[in-house]
């Protein structure tokens, strides 16, 4: 099953480099960097807005632990986004290359 998974960094150099290795470990098969995100919310009971840079990692339910767990061990935030969303259906070309540059 194909996933997108979101998750936000600090910055485009944080980006780069976790987007980077996810790609070359085959966790994932992209990783688009979306800069200029403004996101809002309450972290330690203070409400922060800051601006983040969005990544959208295509990868598969098989590697998602997998990649989790890189991620989290890449991540500057003491509790990194990571939301994972079943991609239900989509150009079948691009689901299968999907698939092959996450096998291991």
């Amino acid at each position: 099953m194909p996933l997108l998974c979101l998750s936000t960094c600090p910055d485009a150099q944080t980006a780069g480099r976790i987007a980077r290795a996810l790609v070359e470990e085959k966790l994932a098969a992209c990783v688009n960097r979306v800069p200029g995100v403004a996101s809002i919310y309450r972290w330690q009971g203070a409400i922060h807005d800051d601006a983040e840079v969005l990544l959208l990692i295509k990868t598969t339910r098989e590697r998602f632990e997998a990649l989790r767990a890189r991620l989290v061990e890449l991540h500057p935030y003491a509790v990194p986004e990571l939301v994972a969303l079943d991609i239900a259906d989509g150009h079948a070309p691009y689901l299968d290359w999907l698939r092959a540059e996450t096998t291991p």
